[in-house]
Order: structure tokens, then C-alpha cells, then sequence
């Protein structure tokens, strides 16, 4: 007798944290961190501020710093927990043998240790003693500048990229998603130029937002179920 038809494949469902809730909490508490220094103080000081005026800051605000530090500390958790999520699935997506997807988890994972190191150094100026030592409030506030900025935004921008190349490949984004994805993602690399020239520094909130805004919409739009492979019709006697 002949072999019965073949079974219609099942859709089955990648498993892991929601990914909607995981980037609106990284970007909520980073949001909320700058926030809280705004309101408490002003805008974080640059590398290019004067060093009298980068001293007054952490000597006159380490209550809010160490508050915002706290925040930023905690935000990038789940943006490490996002960033392992996206990329696992990715691959459950079909793209498991992709370099994009190996970029877009150690992207993540530097991008969330990067924000990490920042917020930890800024917890260290607001200690105090530390924040009236004019011998090394200079060179802890740079070093939390160039961690929290440059350095956490192009590694976000390799996460940007590392998805958003797959993405385009396999067709799981629409097309003016991705784009604006690889856009973003030379933005934030760009975004070292900030290290030398001053001029380079407004790449870093456009790579930073729109980097968390993107990461936002690709955890609403990425799919999250595949068609299993199709069954092998078991043969019987004729």
C-alpha cells in the first residue's frame, strides 16, 4: 500500500525571556539614570569641560551621581540578558553558523560591560573623599566618560550590526528596519572619533538612543517561531 501523505510541519516557538520587556527595562533605567543627574545636577562632564568645573561637579552632586550610577549599574543587565536573547534567537531563526550572530552576543556582551565599568567608577567618585581629591577626580571622571560613551556605544553599534545583518539576509526584519539598523550601527562606530576631536561627540547620544530604540523595535518585530522540519513518512509493507 502506499506511504501516507507526509504530516504539514509544525510551527514551533523559540524559548526564552521576553524580549518586549528586557529592552524597554534596559533603556527605562538608563533613561531614568541621566534623569535623575539632570535633575540633580546637570549633564555628565566631558573630557573637554575645564578641570575646575568637572572638580565641582562630583564635590557639589555625589548623592545624585551615586543615585544615576546605581541606575545606569543596574540597566545594564538586562541589556546583557537582551543582547544573549537576540542573538540566541537569531540562530533558532536559522542563522546559528552566521558571524553576526557570534558579533551581535559579544557586542552585547562588552556593550553592558563597558555601561558596567562606567557606572561603577561614577559609584567610586561619589564616595565620599574621593570627590574632593582633585589628584584623581580628573582622570576617574574621564575614564567614566570614555567607558559610558565611546566605548559602550561602538560596542552597542557591533550588537546593532551583528543582528541587523542577518536580519537583512534572512528577510526577518522589513527592509527599512534593518537599514536604519546598519545605519545606526556606523553611526556608533563613527562614534570613536570622540575619543580625539570634540566636534564627534554628538554621534554618541544618536548612536546611544537610537542604538536602544532599535533594540527596542527588533525584540517587538524579530519572529519567534520557525516551521519544524517537515516529518519522514514511515514506509509500510505494499
Amino acid at each position: 500500500m502506499p506511504a501516507p501523505l507526509a504530516e504539514q510541519p509544525a510551527a514551533i516557538r523559540h524559548v526564552g525571556p521576553p524580549l518586549v520587556p528586557l529592552a524597554l527595562i534596559a533603556t527605562t533605567l538608563f533613561v531614568a539614570s541621566l534623569v535623575v543627574g539632570a535633575a540633580g545636577g546637570g549633564p555628565f562632564p566631558s573630557p573637554y569641560d575645564s578641570g575646575s568645573d568637572v572638580f565641582a561637579f562630583f564635590a557639589e552632586h555625589s548623592t545624585t551621581v551615586r543615585v544615576a550610577a546605581a541606575l545606569q549599574f543596574a540597566s545594564a543587565v538586562p541589556l546583557a540578558i537582551l543582547a544573549a536573547s537576540l542573538s540566541s534567537r537569531v540562530r533558532f531563526l536559522g542563522f546559528s553558523q552566521v558571524p553576526g550572530v557570534l558579533i551581535a552576543s559579544t557586542g552585547g556582551i562588552l556593550a553592558s560591560g563597558m555601561l558596567t565599568t562606567s557606572a561603577l567608577v561614577q559609584w567610586v567618585l561619589s564616595r565620599p573623599g574621593v570627590a574632593t581629591d582633585r589628584a584623581i577626580v580628573r582622570p576617574l571622571a574621564d575614564l567614566a566618560f570614555a567607558t559610558g560613551g565611546p566605548g559602550h556605544v561602538v560596542f552597542l553599534g557591533l550588537l546593532l550590526a551583528g543582528l541587523a545583518v542577518p536580519a537583512a539576509i534572512g528577510h526577518l526584519l522589513p527592509r527599512p528596519f534593518w537599514i536604519a539598523g546598519l545605519a545606526l550601527a556606523v553611526i556608533a562606530e563613527l562614534s570613536t572619533i570622540a575619543l580625539v576631536s570634540e566636534p564627534a561627540a554628538v554621534l554618541l547620544p544618536i548612536g546611544r538612543f537610537g542604538g536602544l530604540a532599535w533594540l527596542v523595535g527588533a525584540a517587538a518585530l524579530l519572529p519567534a517561531r520557525r516551521s519544524a522540519p517537515s516529518l519522514i513518512p514511515e514506509r509500510t509493507p505494499s
